[in-house]
């Protein structure tokens, strides 16, 4: 019985056999594969500046870049703003000090930026409730954390806004508050923070932040640390306490202060809710309690600075007595869990110049609040706790810093909620170390490719065969027809008149041509763009078939049986078919023949 061809149906079962067999056998390798190999990203640790600046205290500031070409600015970084504000040059008027330029950390010139798209002027959106009124100009450019060649994270198009007030921040600030800002400019199209922006181009673990002021007064001076994506374990004493974000989300860092106490003495009659606003170095707390702050401490409050102003007679009481302050936490005013964040006094022993006073001196960073949505544990309070605020669980949580000669960093990821990997590997180390074990040895997704690679290659080959075979194009085998009897030959050859076939018989017989079978030239395999030459002409069907022939390389194909001969026209003609029908000239001839036969034997029956 003869064997039917396998065909191109059968060639495409046979791929999706290999296929569905190896994902069925390995399907728990590919599963494996995919979760043990998937990785986040690291925490971004944000670049110190190495400064000490500010004029309302020594504060340790952070290095970014803003506009192409990059123009370094240094920033403090601000838990209430969601954009970047930098100082511009209308910051530093003409009675500023002369060295207001550097002083303010750089100025930002956006006509220098190639990447800079204005917006308009607006209202900052921060320390509203304070008494600030304070715009800026709004635009978007591209912002880099850290300096240049730091190789820092980069958002494109990012919120930017340039200053030239001098009363609410001295230095720029970077927005660490993640959501959108709303724009009348923008319709309906709240625009991105930078910290969402991270997020979403896959810098970062999750929409989170860690930060400490750092302080100079401990130990060689430690500077801040803002860490994006995670924190540093090193930097505090962990607390089991965490707080819900408040319902207002422009101030959604609030906690309940319980008590401020100083041996033994109450600061705080009654427990407030405060927010923590880096942004400020200011703690507002209630007018009673900035009475208990005057009493223990010998303060004076200054109506014209409106600042608590410390002379240098106060100031040597105040480094004698070397008081303790403890704030204790909760995420109510009274009750429950709590945490303590002490402060010596040298957190509180700062200096303030212009243009709050007319020259530097010594001052206590305490400010009357005239209501209660004013309280607020600023920039100071940030020098001895460590805040870690994770956008995507809506919480946050803070530490007394923990302060150790030489301590190594020790950063750890704050996962996505969306993250459902279950190897912790890799979210332990800051940018640059992926983390993770490292094994000689093959994995099952490695084993598992490896195995559908060699089954997938056998089924092509095997299937490649059997079409190359069809078309007569391989030596592998010969085709299919030379297996069949010359029955079977004639049985599957289409009609053709008797007479032709007899016709065609009376020739001679001939073996198989052994002769190549030549491909056309490389050059039809590229398409008109792509071609060596350019935009080249090709060769027609039929001027290639005549350049052929003249080079005598034409290929002439018979069949066994010493049929007509079949020419392999370019490019199509790959399969030989069955013997080609008499031309119109050949069926006359044999016409006339009959026809002088027919003459010739009605001659013989006359006669």
């Amino acid at each position: 019985m003869r064997m039917k061809p396998f065909g191109y149906h059968g060639a495409a079962i046979l791929l999706t056999i290999a296929s569905k067999a190896a994902g069925y056998v390995l399907g728990e390798n590919l599963v494996l594969r995919d979760e043990t190999n998937t990785t986040i990203p690291a925490p971004v640790v944000a670049s110190v500046s190495q400064y000490w600046e500010g004029n309302d205290g020594p504060w340790s500031s952070f290095a970014i870049q803003v506009g192409k070409t990059a123009q370094n600015v240094r920033v403090f970084p601000s838990t209430a703003s969601t954009s970047t504000l930098v100082v511009i040059n209308v910051g530093c008027p003409e009675d500023a000090p002369s060295n207001c330029k550097d002083a303010r950390g750089g100025l930002f010139n956006k006509n220098n930026s190639l990447t800079w798209v204005p917006n308009s002027i607006f209202d900052v959106g921060i320390e509203e409730n304070l008494g600030f009124n304070v715009f800026g100009d709004f635009g978007f450019d591209t912002v880099t954390l850290g300096w240049q060649g730091s190789g820092g994270p980069t958002v494109e198009h990012s919120i930017v806004a340039g200053l030239g007030d001098t009363t609410m921040t001295w230095l720029g600030v970077l927005g660490l508050n993640p959501r959108p800002t709303n724009f009348s400019t923008f319709v309906n199209n709240p625009q991105v923070s930078l910290v969402q922006s991270l997020k979403n181009q896959e810098a970062i673990p999750s929409v989170s932040w860690a930060y400490t002021a750092g302080a100079q007064y401990r130990l060689d001076k430690i500077y801040g640390s803002l860490i994006f994506g995670g924190y540093d374990t090193s930097r505090f004493t962990p607390s089991t306490l965490t707080f819900p974000f408040y319902e207002d989300i422009s101030r959604n860092l609030v906690v309940g202060v319980q008590k401020i106490s100083s041996s033994g003495t109450s600061l705080l009659e009654t427990g407030v809710f405060a927010f923590i606003d880096s942004t400020l170095p200011y703690f507002y707390l209630p007018t009673s309690a900035c009475s208990a702050f005057e009493t223990a401490f010998g303060l004076t409050w200054n109506s014209t600075s409106e600042l608590y102003l410390v002379n240098s007679t106060q100031h040597a009481s105040l480094l004698k007595q070397n008081a303790n302050i403890t704030f204790t936490l909760g995420t109510t005013t009274s009750g429950g869990e709590t945490v303590d964040i002490v402060l010596p006094y040298a957190a509180f022993d700062l200096n303030i110049s212009w243009p709050h006073v007319e020259e530097t001196t010594r001052y206590f960073p305490l400010k009357r609040a005239t209501n209660d949505t004013q309280y607020t544990l600023g920039r100071a309070f940030l020098q001895e706790a460590y805040l870690i605020a994770d956008y995507e669980r809506f919480n946050f949580s803070v530490h007394p810093c923990k302060w150790e000669p030489n301590a190594k960093s020790s950063i750890v990821a704050i996962r996505s909620v969306n993250d459902t990997t279950e190897n912790p590997s890799n979210t332990t180390t800051p940018t640059g170390n992926k983390g993770g074990s490292h094994s000689s040895s093959l994995g099952g997704g490695t084993i598992a490719g490896i195995v559908i690679g060699a089954i997938t290659g056998a089924a092509i080959l095997g299937a490649g065969w059997y079409l190359m075979r069809r078309r007569g194009l391989c030596g592998c085998g010969e085709p299919s027809e030379l297996d069949a009897t010359e029955t079977e030959r004639e049985q599957n050859r289409p009609a053709v008149p008797l007479d032709i076939i007899r016709a065609q018989k009376a020739g001679d017989e001939q073996e198989l041509d052994s002769s190549g079978i030549h491909e056309l030239p490389s050059h039809h395999k590229f398409g008109v763009l792509e071609a060596p030459g350019g935009d080249e002409t090709f060769p027609k069907p039929s001027e290639l078939d005549e350049q052929r022939a003249r080079q005598g390389r034409f290929s002439e194909v018979f069949e066994m049986d010493s049929g007509p001969i079949v020419r392999i026209e370019p490019p199509t003609a790959i399969e030989t078919e069955a013997p080609d029908l008499p031309t119109p000239g050949q069926l006359e001839a044999v016409e006339r023949a009959q026809e002088r036969r027919v003459g010739h034997d009605d001659q013989d029956e006359e006669r």
